[in-house]
């Protein structure tokens, strides 16, 4: 639902319409769009229908509306996401044929994590996250690491997601000064039950202090050795910021 008035310009209205499809697990009808962005049913309708016409959105069978393959198309075209994407591929690579679990790429997104790449396969533990979906940083190991390097962090709210949620700001800080010693940012089913993760920083010469991406292994938590995999992940994160920093 949307958090603040609906967007008044054209192309205001439009980008929230395919904010919604794009942060949605599935597709939408065209009156949770309406919902989900606040916008009349008769403008959303208007609207979506020019953009299924661009071929930004389609339209299933069932009437539902979802993100589009032009888009898909031009969102891989994004330079800086492209290039960070194609040099991690082999660290990701080798992380997921060293543990057999996920291996995500991710970059800060205000005050979420954002993943742009996620390697998996048939024995990796299964889980809810995707390349091009978010989560909040303070209940992800990839986010703690942002949060933990960044001298100005965002204002936070911070949702529980499951039992194990950090939700106060004291818990919080204690947990980022631990990843700040420690190296890596680790979360123990904190975003999701059974499942835990760790994560290390990726850093750019010329870039500043704070990282520009993170790398994490994701899996189950009864075989997830944090303290291995931490080191392994690091090791991994330090090499690929040397390829970017080359």
């Amino acid at each position: 639902m949307t958090d603040g008035p609906a967007p008044k310009s054209v192309l205001a209205r439009g980008a929230a319409l395919l904010h919604a499809c794009g942060e949605s697990e599935g597709a939408l009808s065209l009156a949770e769009l309406a919902l989900r962005t606040g916008l009349p049913k008769p403008s959303a309708h208007r609207l979506i229908g020019e953009l299924v016409r661009l071929g930004l959105v389609e339209r299933t069978p069932e009437g539902l509306y979802r993100i589009g393959l032009a888009l898909f198309v031009l969102g891989q075209s994004a330079p800086s996401a492209r290039e960070l994407r194609d040099a991690a591929l082999p660290y990701l690579g080798d992380l997921h044929e060293e543990t057999h679990e996920n291996v995500h790429l991710a970059v800060p997104d205000g005050s979420d994590t954002l993943f742009l790449e996620k390697i998996t396969g048939r024995r990796a533990t299964p889980i809810v996250s995707r390349a091009g979906g978010r989560l909040p940083a303070h209940c992800t190991a990839t986010g703690k690491v942002f949060l933990a390097h960044d001298p100005r962090p965002p204002h936070l709210t911070l949702p529980r997601l499951t039992p194990r949620t950090l939700v106060l700001p004291g818990q919080l800080a204690r947990d980022l000064a631990a990843t700040r010693a420690r190296g890596y940012g680790v979360n123990l089913e904190e975003a999701e039950v059974g499942v835990s993760a760790v994560a290390a920083a990726v850093y750019e010469r010329g870039r500043g202090p704070r990282p520009v991406a993170a790398i994490s292994v994701t899996g189950g938590t009864r075989r997830l050795d944090v303290d291995r995999i931490g080191a392994r992940v690091c090791a991994a994160a330090r090499a690929l910021t040397r390829t970017l920093s080359a």
